[in-house]
């Protein structure tokens, strides 16, 4: 699981993954919240898609292409509200999902002899490489899919009024 070409394939692979989940997503689920704190689903692939594109794929470009330098600081978390998260069309925001992970896979897919190790000094973290953003990319990918599902299970356990614990605990 670690080569170049496995982690490349995983991430291709979880695009069609988050499609079979997000596609099945009826309105009421895609904007319930398991809590009054907690991102509805619309927010979680709202944040994916700017993951995608201004996080993962930027800093893998940029340490890759512009190494000892620090990349722009960003916030995730303002992203929620700076890009109306809430008003997004959950359909649309899946298609530009697909649209960049797939420009994504197509961008690592042809770079040629890339040097992993090149890197920049963070202030806090330290020494951040281009392999450690690639490696944590596709971890970024597990611990959403992870959250989505525990969502979905969330949700069935509130719409159906059982309780679910037969089946077993997280």
């Amino acid at each position: 699981m670690n080569s170049v070409a496995s982690i490349i394939s995983e991430l291709d692979n979880n695009l069609n993954v988050f499609n079979s989940i997000f596609k099945t997503a009826e309105s009421e689920f895609y904007l319930w919240r398991p809590q009054p704190d907690k991102w509805n689903l619309l927010e979680i692939l709202c944040h994916l898609y700017d993951e995608e594109r201004l996080d993962f794929r930027f800093r893998v470009k940029w340490v890759l292409e512009r190494p000892n330098e620090v990349p722009p600081p960003f916030n995730p978390i303002d992203w929620v509200t700076d890009h109306d998260y809430a008003g997004q069309d959950f359909f649309e925001m899946l298609k530009k999902f697909n649209t960049e992970r797939q420009t994504s896979i197509e961008w690592l897919n042809n770079l040629r002899s890339p040097n992993w190790a090149k890197s920049f000094d963070h202030p806090k973290l330290g020494k951040l490489s281009a392999n450690y953003f690639f490696k944590n990319w596709l971890a970024h990918d597990y611990l959403h899919l992870r959250q989505i599902i525990k969502q979905k299970f969330d949700y069935l356990e509130y719409t159906s009024g059982t309780d679910l614990g037969y089946a077993g605990t997280w």
